[in-house]
């Protein structure tokens, strides 16, 4: 950790020191003492800010409460780790978890019909409609994840015994929202591109009905599936799921956030995306999307009544739990929203620059990409058995020689030990950083006597 980044914490911890003492103090203001304590810390503050470029200044902040590491991944290397890159909160959503950071701080101004959706101080009733319009569906619903708001759907859609189709790729928590609801599994196969079509959906939906006499309940299908990041033919996928009556819930964790999604177009009757994946989120947060038409059954109301006290609880929403993502992990998403419109029209760059970097690694001989090339995602599988695990093989530190380079050279995600098949992802990188990156990998290539194709400048 730099001295620097160390310092910068230092001084937003002596600040937050002296906001307590604010927190602390009767509204009518500071007394004598209290106001002695407050510029004691200020001055402590400043005092740390001041000797920021000080040479052999002495080391900052490196814990909270004396046991939690400061966290400076973000501050302190370039972060390639797949499934953090385009969950980076942005500069609002940080101020957002300062100022909203209390449990219930979302409900300051709750009013009758005490739902979150209805709330519109601060507004998140209008955060709603603009996320149903963000992703053009009919409602949208906050929820803690995607997982939460798989479960919402199965629980609605899905009895005991109940077949549901997922991809060959499907992400565990599909499986798991399934095996809660009590339905059966059931994936479709991959082609040889590992690419699921909508033939061979059509396929596995007459061999559920053929086996079991009754159709599948829904059909989930991952827009970029986790493993190798590659595209499925979603339009098609909804397509014949729809010749059979049979809704699509459109996994869009690794869309919804980053690149343009619109949910009609594709026939999606659920939309499903991760806030702490895709769109600038703390964990755990995501959004739920859905159609008019299926609405009143995932987002039903409560219908029931206390034996005792005949309590009702109104309207509620049961698989909702009444509210769902309360206080600042909302406020963060709210605040990073405008950022995360804007970004996903530049969904392209983003393409370039995960381009530059897989055809870096490709120029290192024995690399090859194991996903879908070219790439159409910024998340990407590389196999490196014939180049850096040759060289784990006989050195000292197997195949953690590679991840102790790359962290040598400020560059950390990568999984430590991995040098045979691992993921990386470019997301949000600038120009800058993704040229360090080619460059850092090909240096240690040749250190180690790898051959590397290099381009004519």
């Amino acid at each position: 950790m730099s001295i620097r980044v160390q310092k910068v914490f230092e001084a937003l911890f002596a600040l937050e020191d002296a906001r307590e003492v604010l927190r602390q103090t009767l509204p009518t203001g500071l007394d004598p003492d209290e106001e002695t304590v407050f510029r004691t810390k200020i001055a402590r503050a400043q005092a740390i800010l001041d000797n920021l470029d000080e040479r052999g200044s002495s080391p900052g902040a490196t814990r909270i409460a004396g046991t939690l590491d400061i966290r400076t991944r973000e501050e302190d290397t370039i972060n390639i780790q797949p499934i953090q890159a385009a969950g980076r909160l942005t500069p609002e959503a940080r101020k957002a978890l300062i100022a909203y950071g209390d449990g219930y701080s979302t409900c300051d101004a709750c009013r009758k019909p005490f739902r979150l959706d209805k709330i519109s101080r601060p507004p998140i009733a209008a955060f709603h409609e603009n996320l149903a319009k963000f992703l053009n569906m009919d409602i949208a619903r906050v929820v803690p994840g995607a997982r939460r708001g798989f479960q919402a759907v199965t629980n609605t859609l899905v009895e005991k015994g109940d077949p549901v189709i997922v991809s060959a790729l499907a992400h565990y928590t599909e499986f798991l929202a399934v095996e809660a609801a009590g339905g059966v599994v059931r994936e479709i196969p991959v082609n040889a591109q590992n690419v699921v079509t909508a033939d061979a959906t059509a396929e596995k939906i007459e061999e559920v009905h053929y086996e079991t006499r009754r159709l599948p309940k829904l059909v989930m299908i991952d827009h970029f599936d986790y493993q190798f990041a590659n595209e499925h033919d979603v339009r098609g996928v909804a397509k014949v799921a729809h010749q059979y009556d049979i809704p699509i819930l459109y996994n869009g964790a690794y869309t919804v956030g980053v690149m343009p999604v619109d949910g009609k177009a594709i026939g999606a009757d659920f939309v499903i995306g991760s806030g702490h994946k895709s769109m600038a989120s703390p964990a755990p947060s995501g959004v739920l999307a859905t159609t008019e038409e299926w609405a009143p059954e995932v987002l039903r109301t409560t219908a029931m009544v206390g034996d005792v006290t005949n309590r009702k609880f109104g309207i509620k929403e049961v698989e909702m739990l009444g509210c769902t993502l309360m206080g600042a992990n909302l406020i963060a998403m709210m605040a990073s929203f405008p950022a995360v419109k804007e970004r996903t029209m530049c969904w392209d760059e983003e393409l370039k620059k995960s381009s530059y970097v897989i055809d870096g690694l490709h120029a290192i001989e024995g690399t090859n990409v194991l996903s879908e090339y070219p790439r159409k995602h910024t998340l990407s599988k590389v196999d490196t058995t014939a180049s850096f695990d040759r060289v784990a093989c006989t050195h000292k530190r197997r195949g953690f020689f590679l991840s102790d380079e790359l962290s040598r050279r400020g560059i950390t995600g990568a999984f430590a030990g991995a040098t045979r098949a691992w993921k990386l992802n470019t997301y949000g990188l600038s120009w800058k950083k993704v040229r360090y990156l080619v460059e850092n990998f090909q240096e240690i290539a040749e250190k180690y006597d790898l051959a590397v194709r290099r381009e004519k400048q």
